[in-house]
């Protein structure tokens, strides 16, 4: 009944091929090997540089965009050319992940309380997802869109890229190549997908998968819209087999 009575759906990050998936606007098959092609070349591109993601908390008056700045000057001083250090994932007020050179996270990891961070906390990644460190792994997830069959989705899914709906098919092969290389603008999303008028109930809210990190971060952004969600483990079925 939830399947079929679902209005929207997002994913975060990768997880947009999943919300494709389930809005039929992409082959389950199709959409494993297009995933399976981005993480190699995202894995190819990260070993380039040496580079990681941030997780940052600040305070009101943290200014994230010219911490990254300061932290690009600081590799600039040490030889680095054309350093990136950028904001990579919006998660919640207050809360951003910032991903490029390591020598930039470190320099504000050191720096955290003149940029008025109260948590930094290095991300278990391999490199600058979301940032155009991945440009090399544009062209090969490009190509592989290209020949695979996009529908129009059958509900509304919210792109990482911009934190609106998809219109048609090529939007879909457009933004998912841009997403590589942009930030995950999930806060953005969560107030695209809840926003109602005054009065309006909200609606029943699932996450699917491992873990319960995206109805945390949608508490922070809407907690009204948080006391209608539920987690759903993919994994609970199987263990019970078990």
């Amino acid at each position: 009944q939830v399947v079929e009575r679902c209005v929207a759906a997002a994913g975060y990050s990768v997880g947009e091929f999943a919300a494709l998936v389930f809005a039929g606007a992409l082959g389950f098959a199709e959409a494993l090997y297009a995933v399976k092609v981005r993480a190699e070349a995202m894995q190819k591109a990260s070993e380039a540089v040496p580079s990681g993601m941030l997780s940052v908390i600040g305070r009101r008056e943290a200014n994230y965009k010219f911490a990254c700045l300061e932290a690009r000057k600081h590799c600039e001083s040490l030889g680095i050319e054309n350093p990136v250090c950028e904001i990579s994932n919006y998660l919640f007020p207050d809360s951003r992940v910032i991903a490029g050179h390591l020598q930039a996270l470190e320099f504000l990891q050191e720096n955290a309380r003149k940029y008025y961070f109260t948590r930094t906390k290095m991300l278990p990644v391999s490199g600058a997802f979301h940032t155009r460190l991945m440009e090399p792994a544009v062209e090969p997830l490009a190509e592989v869109l290209k020949s695979i069959e996009i529908q129009k989705p059958l509900l509304c899914v919210y792109s990482n890229v911009n934190g609106k709906k998809y219109m048609h098919p090529k939007h879909i092969q457009k933004l998912l190549v841009k997403q590589v290389v942009s930030p995950v603008l999930w806060e953005q999303t969560m107030h695209s997908v809840y926003e109602r008028k005054q009065g309006t109930e909200f609606p029943y809210t699932y996450e699917v998968g491992p873990g319960k990190q995206l109805g945390a971060v949608l508490k922070k952004c809407n907690l009204k819209a948080w006391k209608q969600y539920n987690h759903v483990d993919a994994l609970e079925d199987e263990e019970t087999d078990a």
